[in-house]
């Protein structure tokens, strides 16, 4: 952290942002977004501040309320880092957010694999940082964060030291801060693949063209109540499969086979090389999962398990109703490949889509295929993926565990 009169001299060049009267209820409260519509821009105008610029933000009565970046074409036009007017942002603030998030993830696990930064999670707005080992990959998702890229890349060495950092800002986030795409390494060689270690299970994932960050650590204590469930020697059906992470657990807790679906064929591949390596053997099916499974479903095939982990169908709020549809309907036809006492995962990361609304999706799709459905378990995401008690968006994932049976 920085001393006193570091912070008294970076704070006295820092522009002040002022809100309106009555605006700082939320950020008292805890919340660290600011809205265009709360800022006093007759005090304090936005369009004259520099996309990703640091910022003093006041109340309309002069109280401190922290130290934000500032995109003034954004919604969410200040994003708060610091609350403390003795630490303002910069390489010292970064370097004890990330000791702090480590000893989160040390208290977690001793293996170097897992989510590191969250977010706002871990109070560095716009940044995912996620651990393979001893290669960091990164993402960016906001102008501030991507002004501050260079401070990260100097925290991430003095603190984790890892061989390569790598920046795979491709999401579509980006856009809506008027940032470009790109990845690439910002110091460290780096491979096309990248190595996970999960319960004891060694996977390998594309990096360059891999989803996400590569790997998709919030599932992992999803994956972990699998073996919970299952039955020895069930056939699994492993849907928007990815990699294949579900379905080589699956195998590794006594599936007698398993089907990777995915419409990625580099993905399947991938999916078969990580069966391989655990002792296994998967099939695949390349092609939509609405479609695969309706084909199963025709040619009289069963299982005994199904898991549906697909990408977010409601990416904002006016998909919603169309986005419901979509899960009873992957549902839907998930029951309809079960037999008479079996196993749906069922699984939505979109925030939009609220628990009890996956549980009336569960339910509708066992009305309609004359199955009984319970929930026998709940899911969310992996501990390394904290939820920001002000922040509802933090939390996304669900997963529901079901029994399913004919009634």
């Amino acid at each position: 952290m920085t001393t006193s009169t570091e912070s008294n001299t970076e704070a006295a060049v820092v522009p002040e942002l002022r809100l309106k009267r009555g605006e700082d209820r939320r950020i008292n409260a805890g919340h660290p977004w600011v809205f265009s519509n709360e800022v006093d821009i007759a005090r304090t105008p936005l369009v004259t501040l520099p996309v990703g610029a640091t910022v003093r933000l006041v109340s309309d009565r002069d109280k401190f309320l922290g130290f934000a970046y500032v995109n003034p074409h954004s919604l969410i036009c200040a994003r708060v880092m610091s609350r403390d007017p003795d630490s303002p942002i910069g390489t010292s603030l970064i370097v004890h957010r990330l000791n702090v998030a480590l000893s989160l993830r040390q208290r977690l696990s001793q293996e170097p694999y897992g989510r590191l930064v969250f977010g706002e999670s871990d109070q560095l707005p716009g940044l995912v940082l996620d651990r393979y080992d001893d290669v960091i990959v990164g993402q960016i998702a906001t102008a501030g964060m991507e002004a501050l890229r260079p401070a990260v890349e100097a925290a991430v060495r003095k603190v984790l030291k890892p061989r390569v950092l790598y920046w795979k800002n491709d999401s579509n986030a980006r856009e809506l801060e008027q940032l470009p795409a790109f990845s690439g390494p910002a110091f460290g060689e780096v491979g096309t693949q990248l190595r996970i270690r999960e319960a004891g299970i060694d996977f390998v994932a594309p990096l360059a063209q891999g989803q996400k960050t590569g790997w998709f650590y919030d599932q992992a204590a999803n994956r972990a109540l699998l073996g919970r469930f299952l039955t020895r020697g069930a056939r699994v059906l492993d849907v928007c499969s990815y990699v294949g992470a579900w379905a080589v657990t699956a195998l590794k807790h006594g599936a007698g086979s398993a089907t990777c679906v995915d419409t990625s064929a580099a993905a399947l591949e991938f999916a078969k090389a990580n069966a391989l390596g655990a002792g296994h053997m998967v099939e695949v099916i390349r092609g939509d999962a609405f479609d695969v499974l309706k084909n199963l479903h025709e040619a009289g095939e069963r299982f005994d398990a199904v898991i549906l982990d697909p990408p977010a169908f409601i990416k904002r709020r006016k998909d919603i109703a169309q986005g419901q549809a979509a899960y009873r309907k992957l549902n839907q036809l998930a029951m309809n490949l079960i037999g008479r006492d079996g196993l749906l995962v069922s699984c939505s990361c979109s925030y939009h889509l609220e628990e009890e609304q996956l549980v009336t999706a569960v339910q509708t799709a066992a009305r309609h295929t004359a199955r009984f459905a319970q929930v026998i378990a709940f899911g969310g995401q992996s501990p390394d993926h904290p939820v920001h008690p002000a922040i509802p968006e933090t939390r996304y994932l669900k997963a529901l565990f079901c029994r399913v049976s004919r009634e």
